[in-house]
Order: C-alpha cells, then structure tokens, then sequence
C-alpha cells in the first residue's frame, strides 16, 4: 500500500490533521456569514421595516393597556370569545409582545449593519479624489468640442464643484468635477434616522412607564402619582415604584363645547397640582391635543363624562353619599353605571344597597333610553334598586361599573321595587322607609399619564429622517472632466453616476457657460 493511501486512511480514522479547522466548524461559520449577509442587505432590512409596520396594524386598531385599559375592557365584554383569544396573542399589548419585540430586534441589528460598511465606503469616496479624465471623451455619455481652452473660465464655471487639476506630460491640462455626494450621505442620513428612532423607542420601553385613571372635578377625587392609586399601570423594566415623579393632581374644573348636531368642538380640564408634601405647584389646565407637562410626566386627557352625586339614607337615619362615574355607551354621553352602599343597615350583608341604572343628559320625554344631547340641559336618572350581599367580599375581580351578575343570579342580591326616574333634587323612597336622593353630578375625565425619556430621541431621528429622505430622493452624482490641450482647443465630457434624466441639460448649460 503506498505512503499517501496509508496517510489518508490514518486521517478518517484520527480526525483531521493538527492545526486544521474541523469540516462542520467551516460549514457552521459559512452559514453564519451567509445569514449574516443576508439580514444586513437592505432588501431584508426593507421587508424587516415593513413587517414592523403591518405588527403595528393591530395596535391601532385594537384598544390597548397602555392607552386606555377601559376600551379594553368594554372590548371584551363586547366579544366575549374573540377577546381571550386576542389577549394570548398579545393583541391588547402589541408594543410589549415578544413578537413585535423580535421585529423590533432584528431590524435593529439589520440596519447596523446595512449602514456601518455603506458608512466607511461613503468616508473613503469623501476622501479619494475624482478620477482623470477618460482617454477618449466622445464615447461618454454627453460629450463637446470647445475652439478655445481657457482654464480660468472652466474653474469659474465649476464653482460648487469636486474639482482636481491634473496635468500631463505632453502638456494637456485636465479637470475631473464631481457633484452630488448629499445623495449618499442623505440616504444614510435617512436609515440612521431609523435607528435614532428604534433607540429612542428602545429607551422609552426600558426606561418609561405609563399609567391610566379616572378622574371627577373635586379635592376629595384628587390623587398622587402612586401606583396603589391608578387604575391601570405598567413599568419599564428599568422603573421601580420608587421611581415615579412626586406630584399630586385635583381636577378643578372640565369644560365642554359641541356644536348644535352633537359633534365635539373642544374638551379642556383645569387642574391643581402639588407635590406629595401639599407644597402648591402650580395650576394649569390642558385638553386633547395639548398635555399637561409635568417634571416627569406628561398627562393626557383621554375620555369624559359625568358622575351623579347620590345620598343614601337607611331606614335608621344614616347617611352615606357617594359620587358614581358613569362610563358613557354613545356620543351623546347615554351613560350607564352603579352606586353602591355596602355600609348600609349597620353594615348587614343580605341588606347592603345597590344601584344600577342610566343618566342621560338631556332628555324631555320618554322613553327614557337615550340622550337627545351630550351636555346637560335636561338631565334624567334613571334607576333601579337592588338589596342583599352586593359580593364585594368574595374576593372575585369584577367590574366597578356594574352589579355583580352571580350575586344576582344566585338570589343573594335581589330587586327591590321598581325602577325610578330622577330629576336633579329629588328624593326616592323605598318600601323599607330609607331614601336616596339625586343631589347633583360632578364632571370626570380619564387620564394617561406617561413618562418617555426616548421621546426626544425619537424626536431627533424624525428631524433626521425628514432631511435625509428629499437628499436621498433628489441628490445626483455626476462627474464632468474637461481636457485643455496644448495647441488651445479643449474637449469637455459627463457621466451621471446615478440615474438622472436631466443630466443633458445640466452638461449642455455648462458648456454654454463654457463657451461664452
């Protein structure tokens, strides 16, 4: 058997000889250089930025925690089946999902290395001068003869342009121009703009948090910027409760315009805000398009609608009042809600009190089902009493807005007398001798308060993006040279280096310029 047999046996039985990389070591990193290539192209990067616009679909399409955890709510009471099913696919927290997040990720990764190399290779061409002129001239694109060679009047006319002299041995002078480099750095400028953009979102997302509640106009309604005290909140990874901003927020005043048909003119809301030591901070007020901005925080005025102000007396003679918001069901504030005295009759379960009924703004006859107008003109309450265990003991989460449906269908929270209908003032007598009377209704608004340190980040790259996008679509490069030749004639040639169908023009007007 000869040496070289011998040799290649002993390699299969022994491994591959020292020193050399294992075959499925080679294949492992080709792989990896393929994918890595691949993702870094800006095709993928393209499809990457368009998959992240069709995940954001469903986020402004479905309600979401974030932003109002009652649309949320009333979607799933709404679509009992779909809403579950939405809520494990992560449809009411799209920004948050694993899914988005992937996207997010990738694209992230896909635009670093899409513009590093672009970057360096747009460095080195700032750097490398244009080159000489081509031999042979009349075969370039746009070409001319010029009688008379006058080098002063070509640098004049090049003004604003690359330009590199060059002179040769048998005395020809050559002039190489270049324009039209803001093509290049505009579309760099553009995609780094989105990676300002993905910073400035990432930031916001770790560092940032959000936070929703309602609101009624009044200093016993007034709350601080603690967790225990919204009614819907999520946190940064990075934020902890001790993290929070230190203010306090009493809403003193809501304002509401709408034109004779019912459609909106304007919502605005006066607030007083202090800190966590009742120092006085400063009152403000803000509407739908203009927040409050805080040290920390800015504050959102989402939805609104009205509270009736109901008092209760039992059958013994204490009083209890409460202020019941009542979410509204159509624009013209029809609201349904429910007022509840779990302290009543000395605290008795099987005899607490309960209200559930619908306020309508203005409403002048029957039926009483829905508001003619959604501000107060003719405000009507209509309601209807139930006594027993409301089952605010049970330990089950439930709604506030609404009795709890087991409680009644069980028997332990029963009706009691027939429904009423209220005016402002009126007082309500049930059959075991105790009252309620309709004292009034306060205003109340929902509010989503937010703190994103990326928000000016984000802002940056939108500036960015805005100034790249027209140097990217607009911006041209071309290259002119021009050939001085000793007996005095001269000949002129132009290349666009990008597609430019007015590059005729530009070259015929400077050999007019040129020539003159």
């Amino acid at each position: 058997m000869s040496t070289e047999v011998e040799e290649s046996i002993e390699t299969v039985r022994v491994g591959p000889p020292s020193g050399r990389t294992p075959r499925f070591v080679v294949a492992a990193l080709v792989a990896a250089r393929n994918a890595w290539r691949q993702l870094t192209s800006m095709r993928t990067a393209l499809v990457l930025l368009f998959l992240l616009a069709v995940a954001a679909i469903p986020g402004s399409i479905l309600p979401q925690h974030s932003v109002n955890a009652e649309a949320v709510t009333k979607f799933g009471a709404d679509h009992p089946d779909l809403a579950p099913v939405l809520a494990r696919l992560w449809g009411f927290d799209v920004y948050s999902s694993p899914w988005f997040a992937a996207i997010y990720l990738l694209l992230f990764t896909s635009l670093i290395g899409c513009i590093t190399p672009r970057l360096a290779e747009h460095a080195r061409a700032l750097r490398t001068p244009p080159p000489d002129a081509p031999r042979r001239l009349e075969r370039l694109p746009q070409s001319a003869e010029l009688a008379v060679a006058d080098e002063a009047a070509a640098r004049a006319v090049l003004k604003g342009w690359r330009t590199v002299r060059r002179e040769r041995p048998d005395g020809t002078v050559t002039l190489a121009a270049e324009k039209g480099y803001l093509k290049e750095a505009g579309n760099l400028l553009f995609h780094s703009s989105l990676l300002v953009i993905l910073i400035g979102v990432g930031i916001g997302a770790q560092w940032g948090w959000h936070a929703n509640r309602l609101v009624v106009v009044g200093p016993d309604q007034a709350f601080c910027n603690t967790l225990q005290q919204y009614d819907e909140y999520g946190l940064g990874p990075q934020v902890g409760p001790a993290d929070l901003a230190d203010f306090c927020l009493e809403l003193t005043d809501f304002q509401a315009e709408y034109r004779e048909n019912g459609s909106p003119i304007s919502f605005t809301a006066a607030a007083a805000v202090t800190d966590s030591q009742g120092r006085h901070l400063g009152d403000h007020t803000f509407s739908v398009n203009h927040p409050l901005r805080l040290s920390g925080a800015n504050v959102y005025l989402l939805g609104n609608g009205y509270a009736p102000v109901l008092r209760y007396t039992d059958a013994k003679g204490v009083t209890q009042e409460t202020v019941a918001p009542f979410p509204f069901t159509d624009a013209t504030r029809t609201s349904q809600g429910v007022a509840m005295f779990p302290d009543a009759n000395g605290g008795d379960k099987s005899a607490q009190i309960g209200f559930d009924g619908t306020y309508l703004p203005t409403r002048d006859k029957a039926p009483y089902l829905v508001s003619d107008f959604p501000l107060e003109r003719n405000p009507v309450l209509v309601l209807t009493a139930y006594r027993g265990d409301l089952g605010l003991d049970a330990g089950i989460t439930g709604s506030v807005y609404e009795l709890d449906k087991r409680q009644i269908e069980t028997g332990r929270l029963k009706r009691y007398g027939e429904a009423k209908l209220l005016r402002k003032g009126e007082t309500w007598t049930l059959p075991d001798g105790s009252k309620l009377e309709f004292v009034g209704t306060r205003q109340w608004i929902t509010v989503s308060i937010r703190h994103d340190p990326g928000e000016q980040i984000v802002l940056v790259g939108v500036i960015l993006l805005l100034v790249g996008l027209p140097l990217s679509l607009y911006g041209r490069r071309r290259r002119v040279w021009l050939k001085l030749h000793p007996d005095g004639t001269a000949q002129a040639g132009g290349l666009p280096r990008t597609e430019y169908p007015g590059f005729e023009d530009e070259f015929t007007s400077l050999v007019e310029r040129w020539r003159r």
